[in-house]
């Protein structure tokens, strides 16, 4: 899971995709300078060097516009990706099936194979809202994701809440990734046989 090298580059590479309307380019811009940015339907893509609270590492944000004809580009940002941020809409439970569909598709691709992934849950400040666990049940995320490091944060664009969190989550997923890499697990095997022959001639 997660990035195989123990020490974490400089400058990571986040991808924060999520459907048309989800609050992407507004909750950036939230986080990046704390006010509260009008903004339009991305065409194209945004790009935003967040530092890290030590300032020791970066994270440079590509922020993928979400209209249907530009989701077929996204598989052209995919690859040097350290962590996926995925921003839903939690007001409106008419498209979570549609952004569900968008992010398992997502996965699927062999160059964000494993990389941790934290899901925003945005629009927290509106009434009648989905939470982190409802959100979580129906994108089918322990199961979708059980093969790397996995988030749900509920957030707001409109105020920040949850933003630094959400962002402080996918730093923490990046410094110290899972030791379930597959050099781990081969090592590991291969360790368990060698000890098994050993036992054996014993």
């Amino acid at each position: 899971m997660g990035q195989q090298s123990s020490k974490p580059p400089a400058e990571s590479r986040i991808l924060m995709l999520g459907l048309d309307d989800a609050g992407k380019s507004t909750l950036l811009y939230k986080l990046k300078y704390n006010e509260a940015v009008v903004t339009v339907p991305t065409i194209g893509f945004n790009v935003e060097m967040i530092e890290t609270e030590k300032k020791a590492s970066s994270l440079t944000v590509w922020d993928i516009g979400g209209q249907k004809k530009m989701r077929t580009h996204w598989v052209h940002f995919y690859q040097d990706t350290a962590g996926l941020i995925f921003v839903v809409d939690g007001s409106n439970r008419r498209r979570l099936n549609e952004a569900k569909r968008q992010f398992d598709e997502v996965l699927k691709n062999e160059h964000l194979k494993r990389i941790p992934v934290v899901v925003l849950a945005n629009k927290q400040d509106l009434p009648g809202v989905m939470g982190a666990e409802e959100i979580t049940k129906k994108l089918g995320l322990r199961k979708t994701c059980s093969d790397r490091d996995w988030f749900v944060q509920p957030c707001s664009a409109r105020t920040g809440a949850g933003l630094e969190d959400g962002f402080r989550r996918m730093v923490q997923f990046i410094r110290t990734p899972s030791l379930l890499s597959d050099e781990h697990i081969r090592d590991t095997v291969n360790h368990l046989k060698a000890t098994a022959i050993s036992a054996k001639q014993g």
